[in-house]
This record gives C-alpha cells, sequence and structure tokens, in this order.
C-alpha cells in the first residue's frame, strides 16, 4: 500500500483529476435495447381503452420518416393513432445506434402486449417494405451518401438503378431489332427449354383450372390469349398469344443473382431482347420489367422459341407453373385433389391432362378428377376461355350410340339376319362411339358394316376395312367443325 494511503478512511493519497486517460466503454447495444424499452413505453401510454396488443412499423432514412401504430383490443378491432414527437426522436436516436454497429436499419418493428411482452425487428431490406412504408429513390440515394453500404438488397438496388433499362416500348423494340438484323446479331434457338407452344399452353390452362375447381386463390390464371402466375416466393410470369402463331413468355425469379450484381455495380445487365423482334415490346412484356425485376423473356415464333442472353428454362423453374411435361402435370393437379392420391385418382388426372392437350376437357372429367361438390362450373369455364375445353355436347351415353346405330339402320332399310341389332357393342373414342356387331372367332367377314356415333348424334357408316385410326382424324374434324361457333 502506498504510504500516502490511509486505509481508515479508504481512498488513495493519488490526486483525483476526475477523468481517465481510457475512454470510457460505452455498450451501443445495450443503449439500443434500453431505447427500444423507452419506445415501448412511449406507445404504451397511447393506447386507448381495452387495447390488447400495439403492432408498430417506423421507416427512416436521413431525410424522412413514416411510421405507423395500430391498437387492437380483443375482437381484432384496431385504432390507428399518432406517435408523439419524443418517441420518433426516440426511434431516429435508435437508428443512429444501429449505424455506429454497422448498416442502419431501414425500419423498425415493435409489437407489444398488454402484459409487457415485446417483439423487436430490425428490417434491412431482405422483403420488399410495405407500400406505405416505401420512400421515393432520392430519399434511399441520399441516405446511402450518409450510409454507405457495399451491397443492397436486389429489389431495392433494382428500385435505385434500373433507370428503366428494361423498359422496351413499341419504338424501341422497332429500332432495336432492326439494329440487330443490319448487324447481324441472331437470338439464341432454345432448344430442350420449354415444351411446343401449344402444349404448355394447354397444360398451363389444366393447372389453372384445378385451382380454380378447389377454390384456390394461387395457381396460374387464364384469359383469352393471356396467362400469368405468381408463386408463393415472389417469382412469377406471364404468357401472352399472338396473332400468327407467336408468343411472349417472360417474368422474374425472386432475388436472381444476376440482377443483384448487375445494380449493385458487378456485372453488366443481361441483354434479354438480344435479337427479339420488333413486336416483343413492354405491352405484352411482364409488368417486372417496369421496376427492373425481369430476369428472362422468350419468345415463340415459326415453331420455337427463342431466347436472347436469358437463363436456361431449369433456372427459372420458381416463375412458372409445372409445365415441362404430361406427368409433371399430373404430379402437381393430383397433388391438389389429394396428400397420397389413390392409383384411381392419378388416373382420372392423367386424362384430365391428356384431354386438355387435345382441346378435349369435358364436364365429366373435371367431374371425375375434383368430384360433384367442386367448383366444376367456374374451371370448366376457365378451360373455355383457354380454348381447350370441349366445343360441343357432352360425350353421349352409350346406350344412346347404340339407339341411334339401330334406328339408322332400321331407317335405312339395312337390318337383316347378317347384322343382327341386338348383339351391336360399342367402344369409346375421342369424340363419339364406335359401333359394331362382333364377328365369331371362327368367323371371317370382309368389309362388314361399322359405324361411328359423334357426341352430337351424327351417325356415319362404313366398313371394316377401314381402319379406325385412320377414319377418326376425319370424325374428329367433322365434329368440331360442326360446333366451332
Amino acid at each position: 500500500m502506498p504510504e500516502d494511503s490511509d486505509p481508515d478512511i479508504g481512498f488513495s493519497a493519488d490526486p483525483d483529476i476526475g477523468f481517465s486517460l481510457t475512454p470510457p466503454v460505452i455498450d451501443i447495444p445495450q443503449r439500443a435495447r434500453g431505447l427500444a424499452h423507452r419506445i415501448a413505453q412511449g406507445l404504451q401510454e397511447l393506447g386507448p381503452p381495452g387495447w390488447v396488443r400495439v403492432d408498430a412499423a417506423f421507416a427512416l432514412t436521413v431525410t424522412g420518416q413514416r411510421s405507423r401504430v395500430v391498437f387492437s383490443d380483443e375482437q381484432d378491432r384496431q385504432a390507428t393513432v399518432t406517435p408523439s414527437a419524443e418517441i420518433l426522436a426516440q426511434v431516429a436516436e435508435h437508428r443512429r445506434l444501429s449505424a455506429d454497429l454497422g448498416d442502419p436499419w431501414w425500419r423498425l418493428e415493435l409489437r407489444l402486449t398488454a402484459s409487457g411482452e415485446l417483439n423487436v425487428d430490425h428490417d434491412y431490406g431482405d422483403e420488399p417494405f410495405p407500400a406505405d412504408q416505401l420512400f421515393g429513390p432520392a430519399d434511399y440515394l441520399a441516405d446511402l451518401r450518409t450510409y454507405p453500404r457495399d451491397d443492397l438488397p436486389m429489389w431495392l438496388a433494382a428500385y435505385l438503378r434500373h433507370d428503366d433499362r428494361q423498359s422496351r416500348d413499341p419504338r424501341q423494340a422497332a429500332v432495336a431489332a432492326r439494329a440487330d438484323r443490319e448487324s447481324g446479331y441472331l437470338p439464341v434457338v432454345s432448344e430442350g427449354d420449354f415444351p411446343s407452344l401449344p402444349l404448355l399452353w394447354s397444360r398451363w390452362a389444366a393447372i389453372s383450372a384445378a385451382f380454380v375447381a378447389i377454390g384456390s386463390e394461387w395457381g396460374p390464371r387464364l384469359l383469352p390469349s393471356f396467362g400469368w402466375f405468381e408463386g408463393s416466393k415472389r417469382s412469377g410470369s406471364s404468357l401472352y398469344l399472338l396473332p400468327g402463331g407467336r408468343a411472349v413468355l417472360s417474368g422474374g425469379v425472386w432475388n436472381a443473382p444476376e440482377l443483384a450484381a448487375a445494380y449493385n455495380g458487378r456485372a453488366a445487365l443481361p441483354q434479354l431482347y438480344a435479337g427479339a423482334p420488333e413486336w416483343v415490346a413492354n405491352p405484352v412484356l411482364n409488368t417486372r420489367a417496369v421496376g427492373g425485376m425481369l430476369t428472362f423473356c422468350y419468345w415463340w415464333e415459326r415453331g420455337r422459341w427463342y431466347r436472347g442472353e436469358s437463363p436456361a428454362a431449369a433456372d427459372v423453374a420458381a416463375a412458372v407453373p409445372g409445365i415441362w411435361t404430361a406427368a409433371t402435370v399430373t404430379d402437381v393437379i393430383a397433388g391438389l385433389v389429394a396428400e397420397a392420391p389413390t392409383p384411381e385418382q392419378r388416373s382420372a388426372v392423367a386424362e384430365l391432362v391428356a384431354a386438355a392437350e387435345r382441346h378435349d376437357v369435358t364436364h365429366g372429367a373435371l367431374a371425375a378428377v375434383f368430384g360433384a361438390d367442386a367448383n366444376l362450373d367456374a374451371a370448366h369455364y376457365a378451360l373455355t376461355l383457354a380454348g381447350v375445353a370441349r366445343l360441343g355436347p357432352e360425350p353421349l351415353p352409350e346406350a344412346d350410340a347404340l339407339e341411334a346405330v339401330r334406328h339408322h339402320v332400321r331407317a335405312a332399310g339395312e337390318e337383316s339376319p347378317a347384322y343382327p341389332l341386338d348383339r351391336l357393342r360399342a367402344e369409346r373414342l375421342s369424340v363419339g362411339w364406335m359401333v359394331y356387331v362382333p364377328t365369331d372367332p371362327d368367323e371371317l367377314v370382309i368389309d362388314r358394316a361399322l359405324h361411328y356415333v359423334a357426341d352430337d348424334g351424327v351417325v356415319e357408316r362404313t366398313t371394316s376395312s377401314m381402319p379406325a385410326s385412320v377414319y377418326l382424324p376425319g370424325l374428329e374434324h367433322r365434329f368440331r367443325q360442326r360446333h366451332s361457333q
């Protein structure tokens, strides 16, 4: 112990100079937690009688501040209040403290219950901000000058830096298409990426109708010549059918790394329209192009898919429905029907998909998959808009087909012991029935009478010398011609 120290009075004889040459340790996280509790206490004081929960959100930049404070009671009735100036000042101080720890948050969210349970969330932009808490680009750019960041979330980087570079109005499209032709630039022929347009459209329609049938708000949808899809994880696409057998399929995969790299200055923006014809323009592009969030663009012409610098289809699968194969579509729809579909259910779904591909879906096919209690009328209407529902009557019952042939034979005066009408048999075809008298095992008959009965009751007579595989296309064509208006 130093000589000038007095143990009895408990202090050193060294001079008391009032400060230390070592800076005091400031516990910033602890201060931030303390501020959050003070903000919560201030909110608590604003609560109306009977409140049980308050949800508060504060969005800040160096140039702007927005807030939303909503109190709820036990019946979930809500009241919105305006936070005090003291609370707003504390929120601003909390953000300054977060900046001392690294990147400041963009939004601060608090949930407080009347019993005192507090949850605090710091939003750094992993998900897009709600519209009522989104500032204009100038506010975020000013904030970045004060608080520079190495990287921004892709959506926010696109919001601030896309500069309409993905926009392609008809004039721009025409100029770019002429430039590509003059330079000899050709797009990529997209081999093996997507099914042919007729199959893709039919499968999209089948999945859309399935979601409609079960009453789901999710899943793809269709209107005449237009389909769209929004996935559950922010990826989505649109499909436009154009005159002349052309189409445009475009959309975006959420948080695509190539866009994050481009908007954060590490790479060039992909040229999605490189080599595209002049009709690939804003009116038929997915709306993500407006905000610079488009990640792929394919177009169909002359019976093939083409693309510019879009990724291969496997890399955009999250943004399109499961239209890759008939089996894929069957799996998707069967999964909507039951958690563990039976073989019979899968068979019914497979027949529905096949009917959609041949543009011949009926109410009966839908009922076989989803049951009579489903919204079959709405599903069938969706398929009708897509052009894949059967045009004309529902399938003719077998008994009616047999009776139609009996009447036809009798009216033509062709009834005979060699063609006994009580032995007629019928086999189901795509748009009707093939009706005949079966032969005995040891019987050889050439040019035996054969009748085809379409689902609208029209009877056509031929003979067994004409194979069904040859006759059927004509039968289908004539049936559809009768019901094409």
